[in-house]
């Protein structure tokens, strides 16, 4: 499926990106991590399961446990974010 991914702040500076649309196979938002993760190189370094990341599905907070769907808009961002 298609999902349309959004990062914010840090997350964004550390991937030179403002978001990319992935297909996947997850079927969570913790899965949909974990494959960001497994490309290496920044993504590891940004999403590393270490580091605190907040994540919200079609712009409501979320778990790592939510649901994905196609078309679903995910967004990666630090704990808190400025203005």
């Amino acid at each position: 499926m298609k999902v349309h991914i959004r990062y914010f702040a840090s997350v964004r500076e550390a991937l030179a990106s403002s978001g990319e649309t992935v297909d996947t196979a997850a079927g969570t938002l913790s899965a949909l991590r974990d494959e960001l993760i497994a490309r290496g190189g920044a993504h590891a370094a940004a999403l590393a399961r270490g580091k605190a990341v907040r994540m919200a599905l079609n712009q409501v907070m979320s778990d790592e446990a939510a649901a994905l769907h196609e078309g679903a808009e995910v967004a990666f961002f630090p704990p808190v974010t400025g203005g």
